[in-house]
């Protein structure tokens, strides 16, 4: 049987009581509205314990009524959809929703954990550094296991997450971020004037502080108001409404990333439907009007529960109906807190007093606070609080000194508020010190951000519905957009008055930072001990590191090493924001990118018919690539192998290296921008013929090897390897947008736009005559080696290049991709009478490797241009991306690794791939190794196995004898090291 809502108001709030909700929290029954929080669900049924705080599991009730809440962690769900540390003030509650407390054991109320407690003078700031030093064996045995039992708050599940995540994108003219009364009145002028306008609110309703607040704006509730002002804009055929979206960061260009809570309010998503989505939203201009946050005051025992922000305590009686505390006494440093106490009061509470440290106020908030029976209680402060596990009372020490202790069961405070600026600090800008409210506000803001309200330090209602109106208006305008705005929404613009009270040393079990039990002593031990900048005391006393980013904590953190310093705050300074400013999920940031989506498998455009001719693929890079044709009788991928190599050498055969990448470089500068990025020249190479290169990395070792083609004076095609065709595009961009952004050259990546067939094979010139007929001359003489054009055949673009990889006679022919299969299946059947035989990637490597061409196992990262024996490529007459650092000491030192061949001595020797050479009978040591295999494979044309690899010194080693020993296949093979090239030396069958 379900708890009566003990603390739900009869008459009040914005709930739906005619939609009840049930909920679990520790295993009992509760119910809700819709509409609640999970936070103000609890506190209508009377729960105020929800937690324990991380180091000294000390009971913490709810503190806030946001996402800023330090302490109502909770575990959502159970099984595999269980999410720890999730906030119970930011938690929509749905009928069904089950909910654990963290950190303690047994139970919540009764936790061995809270032993640490009597510990605590142990358990300083920075303990971690100056204990577990002695005895050293305890370490991995008892002291580290120990730390990681009790290192962080909740626990995952550990299976497998059953729910998808998506990405988006999203353009608009203009971003709001907030849906208060700034956010709302921004998107209204904006909206109204024509312009493209997404606004994005973290909470489920939109209206911010008005849903909490009993104001009025333009003569009608704030809350009303601000439901008339959501149906407007949902009306606007510009306007995006984004509620559960939360903006957490600001990027270069105009670029946010936001999370979509699509159906975190919901036990199991709809089918279909993802949990949660990540977006990225492109916006021209943007208004941060994120509002505040109220800062808490810092006293002794001012961590238990039934002590909470006076804002808070508003929000729930005025938004979902929930009096938080019956006897209620309202601590308070600013006129904003004395609000509290009326609202309070007005649906039921008692007041027991209003503790205000400062001398004097506006006498009519005191005279309101008379009529309600309030003690004022001027200069006074709060000494201690009690009860063991809630609030039972109070102890004030009044201005003479004398105190008393009054019995309450909330304590409500407030000591200001803190602009929620951390967007603006997200491209660098620092924030700047207000006097006038205490707090720092946005400094720089990134490009095309104006920021409105509470966020820029505009505490008062009717002067942030001006400023987010005239910041909409004027981001309309900056969009070159013209029309009507309309008037600005009107509201009194209330008493904000404050004294700044900032923590002082001294006080005993006065908390800071709530979550990790960050006290004023540990401040000052920081400050004792050295650690007086704000980053360092950050790291030193973990203050500002927990889920909440010290949204609540930094300030009074940071103002109380100040006064320890006898610095101004301004001058001490305060921590940057970084993103993400709340908690994202690493599935939303995946998205779909997980298990084997996580690297999308590409599957070309010939891959079915690879498939019916019995290939067997191989992952190559994100490609699926076939990797040998298995032909009936055939032993093992060997003879298959063997079988595709001989095909090639002797009679003709095609592959699909549709994968290798493909860069389109136009623009008047193109070869100019080639002649850069390449060791070789490329401007000066004339149309219709195509060039090797080499690319290096700016520290001087290759990068990548490929071709470029010439199409027209101002228009090339690059060629990479598969592997690299994304790193070298990269390479590319960087070059052309920051090394040389005046070269007039543009790049386009179409890899996936053209299917591309090498032909290949004594007999590759009479396959292609077959196929192409008058379509175009394939002889020597109008498509000589290294040959290159472009022609219609059939009314289908083509783009023929002969090349070779294989060493033979040979052709890579494209066509869109579209055309991709039929052209697969055309060569196929052109050829038949050639005895044409498709090859796969391995064939390919074994091909190459008779060949002497480097490939990925060559180009690792470490080789230089002299190491693979491409020194000679390296033009003296030009500089290059590289060039400079390739001639330090150690990359043209002699001794370095240089490619070579190898041979077995016995013709039956089988090499293997990483296997170590070294010198006849020496040690299998590190100190005695010389180099090692790169690529091995059976040479068909040699019968017999060879093998490319790095050794010391290696030109100079030619005829030499070694050994290569692969200690893990158990082998050690006598090797003659030869010249890499083992077919074909001259070069006289690619010349045919």
């Amino acid at each position: 049987m379900r708890d009566v809502q003990s603390h739900r108001l009869d008459a009040a709030g914005l709930v739906d009581r005619a939609r009840p909700l049930g909920f679990r929290f520790d295993g009992r029954a509760y119910e809700g509205f819709l509409g609640d929080t999970l936070a103000s669900a609890l506190l209508a049924n009377g729960v105020r314990l929800v937690g324990r705080s991380f180091k000294y599991h000390r009971p913490r009730g709810i503190v806030t009524a946001g996402p800023e809440e330090p302490n109502a962690l909770v575990a959502l769900r159970e099984g595999a959809r269980r999410e720890p540390n999730s906030k119970a003030t930011a938690v929509e509650l749905f009928d069904g929703l089950s909910a654990r407390s963290q950190n303690r054991w047994p139970s919540l109320a009764f936790d061995a954990g809270a032993v640490n407690g009597l510990l605590a003078p142990l358990l300083v700031a920075g303990f971690y550094y100056k204990t577990f030093k002695w005895p050293s064996g305890f370490w991995e045995r008892v002291y580290e296991p120990a730390i990681r039992r009790a290192a962080g708050l909740g626990r995952s599940s550990g299976l497998p997450d059953p729910d998808s995540y998506e990405g988006a994108y999203a353009f608009c003219d203009l971003l709001v971020i907030g849906a208060g009364p700034a956010g709302l009145a921004a998107a209204l002028a904006a909206g109204r004037a024509g312009a493209r306008v997404i606004l994005c609110e973290e909470d489920f309703a939109l209206g911010g502080r008005l849903l909490c607040e009993r104001d009025a704006v333009d003569g009608r509730p704030a809350a009303a108001w601000a439901a008339r002002a959501v149906a407007e804009l949902a009306t606007l055929p510009g306007v995006t409404l984004m509620a559960r979206t939360a903006v957490f960061g600001a990027y270069d260009g105009g670029t946010f990333g936001a999370v979509e809570k699509v159906s975190d309010h919901l036990a199991v998503p709809d089918p279909g439907r993802p949990r949660q989505r990540l977006w990225r939203i492109a916006a021209r201009r943007s208004v941060l009007a994120a509002g505040a946050i109220e800062r808490p005051l810092v006293f002794p025992g001012n961590d238990r529960p039934g002590v909470m922000m006076a804002a808070a305590s508003r929000s729930y009686v005025n938004r979902f109906g929930v009096l938080p505390g019956r006897r209620v006494a309202v601590l308070t440093a600013t006129d904003d807190g004395w609000r509290a106490a009326f609202d309070l009061a007005e649906r039921g509470a008692r007041i027991e007093a209003v503790i205000d440290p400062r001398p004097a106020g506006p006498p009519a908030l005191e005279e309101r606070a008379r009529r309600l029976g309030a003690r004022l209680l001027r200069g006074g402060r709060v000494a201690g609080t009690h009860g063991r596990l809630g609030l039972t009372g109070v102890t004030v020490a009044a201005a003479g000194g004398r105190t008393e202790r009054l019995p309450v069961d909330l304590l409500v405070m407030s000591g200001g508020y803190n602009p929620n600026l951390a967007l603006t600090t997200h491209l660098g800008a620092r924030p700047a010190w207000s006097e006038e409210i205490a707090a720092f506000v946005p400094g720089g803001l990134p490009p095309g951000m104006s920021v409105a309200g509470a966020a820029r330090g505009t505490l008062s209602l009717g002067a942030a519905l001006r400023e987010g109106h005239a910041a909409g208006r004027e981001a309309a305008e900056a969009c070159g957009l013209g029309g009507c705005a309309g008037e600005a929404p009107r509201a009194d613009d209330e008493a904000a008055g404050l004294a700044a009270s900032w923590p002082v040393a001294g006080a005993r079990k006065a908390f800071v930072d709530f979550q990790h039990d960050v006290t004023v002593a540990d401040v000052a031990l920081a400050h004792r001990e050295g650690f007086r900048s704000v980053e360092l005391l950050k790291r030193y006393t973990t203050l500002g590191m927990a889920t909440d980013q010290g949204k609540l904590s930094n300030l009074n953190g940071h103002a109380l090493m100040a006064g320890l310093l006898g610095r101004p705050i301004p001058e001490v300074g305060t921590t940057a924001a970084r993103a993400p400013t709340v908690p994202v999920a690493i599935g939303a940031l995946a998205g779909h990118a997980r298990g084997r989506h996580f690297k999308p498998t590409r599957l070309t455009a010939g891959h079915a018919l690879a498939a019916e001719r019995g290939a067997t693929f191989v992952e190559a890079g994100q490609w699926l690539r076939p990797q040998w044709f298995a032909a009936p009788g055939e032993a093992d991928w060997l003879a298959t192998v063997t079988r595709e190599v001989r095909a090639v050498r002797e009679a003709v055969g095609i592959c699909d290296v549709s994968t290798l990448g493909k860069i389109d470089v136009q623009g008047p500068d193109a070869g100019a921008f080639l002649d850069r990025v390449y060791v070789n020249g490329f401007s000066g190479l004339p149309v219709g013929r195509a060039r090797y290169g080499v690319m290096l990395r700016e520290d001087g070792f290759v990068l990548d090897d490929g071709t470029a083609a010439r199409l027209a004076p101002d228009h090339f095609v690059v060629s990479t390897t598969t592997a690299n065709a994304a790193r070298v595009m990269k390479h590319l961009t960087y070059c052309a947008q920051v090394l040389w952004p005046e070269a007039d050259v543009q790049l386009a990546s179409v890899t996936e736009a053209w299917a591309q067939y090498a032909v290949a094979g004594p007999r590759a010139r009479r396959l292609l005559e077959a196929l192409l007929g008058a379509a175009a001359d394939v002889s020597d003489a109008a498509l000589p080696f290294m040959g290159a054009r472009e022609f219609e055949w059939a009314g289908v673009p083509v783009r023929l290049f002969r090349l070779s990889f294989s060493g033979e006679l040979a052709y890579e022919i494209a066509v869109p991709a579209a055309y991709g299969d039929a052209l697969g299946r055309a060569l196929l059947a052109a050829g038949a009478f050639l005895g044409v035989a498709p090859y796969g990637s391995e064939a390919l490597g074994v091909l190459r490797i008779e060949k002497g061409h480097v490939a990925g196992n060559e180009i690792s990262g470490t080789t230089t241009a002299g190491d693979l024996g491409l020194g000679r490529l390296m033009s003296r007459k030009k500089d290059f991306v590289g060039r400079a650092l390739a001639g330090r000491p150690g990359l043209v030192d002699p001794d370095r690794l240089r490619l070579v061949g190898l041979r077995p001595l016995d013709p039956a020797g089988r090499l293997s791939g990483g296997a170590h050479l070294l010198a006849p009978g020496a040690a299998a040591t590190t100190a005695n190794d010389l180099g090692y295999v790169t690529s091995a494979a059976f040479s068909p044309s040699l019968g017999r196995w060879i093998a490319l690899a790095l050794l010391r010194r290696g030109p100079e080693r030619i005829g030499e004898h070694l050994r290569a020993v692969d200690l893990l296949r158990g082998t050690d093979v006598p090797v003659e090291v030869c010249p890499p090239v083992f077919v074909d030396p001259e070069g006289v069958r690619l010349h045919a």
